[in-house]
């Protein structure tokens, strides 16, 4: 089975996907976390262009391929030879990122992401993607915050560092494309307590598994 989570800066991902592997390993699954970008060996290494503030003048064109770049390496490496193993994998992010960020956030053709994605995943498009949802001026201030304690602004803060009306569109470029794939997507209120979060992605986990084991 393979989960991903999506969401713009500061939804809680980190602490839902934490939650999230220990209530399947209770229930008895062996489980590989990952993201993206940096999954890879050599995505660790793309990771530190593609989020260093640094990298002001990466063109929308570059930065898309090095992300397809990234989960190609990704794919192959980790993700699907975990899966072949039997083993549940959840990644931080995945290539509905990238059809909303450069698509709805830069402005390149959402089609065209999708058959760009097509390659780079291989067919390995997630059972089950979790849209966390929240109002972009609290999750730019969680994510501002986040970094701030974990001193990462200047690593990994290019895109906490976009304007407010970059993080509107990339939540509504995802609300966009969550309703053009609710068999796969479900959207999630992220401002809600974490208990409250999780148990609404514990039902949704829950049917995929039920759906398993028919």
């Amino acid at each position: 089975m393979f989960i991903t989570f999506e969401g713009i800066e500061g939804t809680g991902k980190t602490t839902q996907i934490k939650r999230v592997v220990e209530f399947l390993k209770e229930t008895g699954h062996e489980v590989d976390v990952t993201l993206e970008p940096g999954g890879s060996r050599i995505g660790k290494e793309l990771r530190k262009i593609l989020l260093n503030m640094g990298s002001t003048d990466i063109t929308g064109p570059c930065e898309l391929f090095l992300y397809l770049a990234d989960r190609a390496q990704h794919v192959s490496q980790v993700i699907l030879p975990a899966i072949e193993a039997g083993r549940v994998v959840i990644c931080d992010r995945f290539a509905d990122s990238t059809i909303v960020y450069q698509g709805y956030g830069r402005g390149l053709d959402p089609k065209l992401l999708r058959e760009l994605n097509e390659v780079a995943v291989s067919g390995c498009w997630p059972d089950l993607t979790i849209l966390l949802d929240i109002d972009p001026e609290i999750g730019l201030k969680r994510a501002t915050f986040r970094n701030l304690d974990e001193d990462k602004t200047q690593e990994e803060g290019r895109f906490e560092a976009e304007s407010i009306d970059f993080h509107s569109r990339i939540r509504e470029g995802y609300l966009t494309w969550a309703a053009l794939n609710r068999e796969r997507i479900a959207i999630i209120n992220a401002d809600q307590t974490p208990d409250e979060v999780f148990s609404q992605i514990k039902e949704k986990i829950l049917e995929i598994l039920k759906k398993e084991e028919k």
